[in-house]
C-alpha cells in the first residue's frame, strides 16, 4: 500500500505541475487531488523539494538503466531529451523555479552518465592517461549540459534533436584525433 501511495503522490505532483507553477503547488493540493491526508506525505517525503528531488532521481536511473550500452552519444542524448519533451511543462516549471538546482543535478547526473559509458567504450581499446580521459570526459559533459540548459532557456521551443545531430556530424572524428594527440604526447 506505501509503494502505490507514494507513487499516487509522484503521479499527482508531476500533473500538477504540468497544470501550473511549481511555486502555485502546495503539499495540500496534492493530497487533496491525490485522496489522501498530510500525514501520509510528510510520511514519504519531507517536503516537496524532496519529492522532486526522488522523481528526479528516479528518472535519471532509469534513463541510465535502459541504455546501458551505449552505442552511440547521440542515440543516449536524445533519450533524456524525450523524457524532457513528454513532460515539458513540468521541466520549464521546476527549471524557472526555485529548486532549479535540483534540476540541474538530475541533469548533470545524466550527463555524466551518457559522456562516460561512451567514453569507456571508446578508450577501452586506447592507452589513454587517466588525467587524459577525465579532461576529455570533463569537456564533453560540458557540451551536453550546455546544450541542454541554453534549450530550457529558450522555452524548449528549438527542435534540440536536430542540433544534437548536428553538433556530432560537426564533431565526427574530434573524439578519435584527441586519442591520437594523448597517446602521441604521452
Amino acid at each position: 500500500m506505501a509503494n502505490f501511495t507514494k507513487k499516487a503522490i509522484k503521479d499527482t505532483f508531476i500533473e500538477l505541475l504540468n497544470e501550473r507553477p511549481l511555486s502555485q503547488i502546495t503539499v495540500k493540493d496534492i493530497v487533496e487531488k491525490c485522496g489522501i491526508n498530510r500525514n501520509s506525505f510528510y510520511y514519504h517525503f519531507h517536503d516537496i523539494p524532496s519529492l522532486i528531488e526522488e522523481i528526479v532521481t528516479e528518472e535519471a536511473d532509469r534513463i541510465v538503466a535502459e541504455y546501458r550500452n551505449l552505442d552511440s552519444l547521440e542515440m543516449s542524448f536524445n533519450a533524456a531529451i524525450d523524457f524532457a519533451k513528454k513532460n515539458r511543462r513540468a521541466i520549464l516549471n521546476i527549471f524557472k523555479s526555485v529548486n532549479r538546482d535540483i534540476f540541474e543535478q538530475y541533469l548533470w547526473k545524466v550527463c555524466d552518465y551518457i559522456v562516460v559509458s561512451f567514453c569507456k567504450t571508446v578508450f577501452a581499446e586506447h592507452p589513454v592517461s587517466e588525467e587524459d580521459r577525465d579532461i576529455i570526459i570533463q569537456f564533453y559533459k560540458a557540451q551536453c549540459f550546455g546544450m541542454v540548459i541554453d534549450w530550457l532557456r529558450s522555452g524548449m521551443k528549438d527542435d534540440v534533436h536536430d542540433k544534437i545531430h548536428r553538433i556530432c556530424e560537426l564533431q565526427k572524428g574530434m573524439l578519435e584525433e584527441m586519442i591520437r594527440r594523448c597517446i602521441e604526447n604521452k
